[in-house]
């Protein structure tokens, strides 16, 4: 299946309402047809990227919250998530995707990077941040993923020059993008076209970190 219904749409939106084990219950087999389109959607959109991309496998999230340790104890997420891995230790980065009504989006990069990667990334960064300038800064680029996000440090990570001229690229934890959807462009039958057209413009930065990932200072293979 390569397109979203606006049944499921429906079904998330009376979820929210009535976020409660005794309605969902009684939907469950509602649910179950919703979650099996879904990843018939998952599969369609792997299909098409692997005509630019290695995609390894893709996650499907449960809709079931852990509330454990959360002061919010609704028991279910009012969306459908997946993410998309990029197969090899060469390939970095990867691809996530949200269906919620009203709020849909797409998002891509690194979320959460190991301290050593992290590391890595800043001394990058440190040494010469005009590729990366130049790949986030591309028209083509910004018309479709906007500018960067994610959250940065105060000042400046332990070891670098707060008064660096990259300091804002350095002060970087996360290196996000992401793009938003309305339910009427989830409900085209052009939707899974935007997505794959979006993530394979997000290459030339996926190229860029993954060599960036994979080697030390000097260029030499990490792997």
């Amino acid at each position: 299946m390569d397109i979203i219904r606006k049944e499921t749409l429906d079904f998330l939106k009376t979820l929210e309402a009535n976020n409660n084990r005794e309605w969902f219950t009684i939907h469950k087999n509602q649910f179950k047809t919703s979650e099996q389109e879904i990843k018939l959607f998952y599969e369609a959109l792997k299909q098409l990227m692997g005509r630019h991309d290695v995609i390894e496998k893709v996650k499907a999230f449960r809709i079931y919250r852990d509330v454990r340790f959360s002061k919010d104890k609704t028991p279910y997420k009012n969306q459908f998530a997946a993410s998309f891995s990029r197969a090899g230790a060469e390939r970095r980065g990867g691809y996530y995707l949200c269906i919620k009504p009203g709020g849909s989006f797409i998002a891509t990069g690194f979320w959460n990077p190991n301290k050593e990667d992290l590391f890595r990334i800043r001394k990058e960064l440190e040494t010469d941040a005009l590729p990366f300038r130049k790949v986030v800064t591309d028209t083509n680029f910004t018309n479709t993923w906007g500018v960067l996000l994610g959250d940065a440090v105060k000042t400046a990570p332990k070891g670098f020059d707060s008064t660096h001229q990259d300091i804002d690229l350095i002060r970087q934890k996360q290196f996000l993008f992401t793009r938003n959807f309305t339910d009427k462009q989830v409900l085209s039958s052009d939707f899974i076209k935007e997505i794959d057209m979006s993530f394979q413009a997000i290459r030339p930065y996926f190229d860029l970190m993954s060599e960036v990932l994979t080697t030390n200072l000097n260029g030499e293979s990490i792997l």
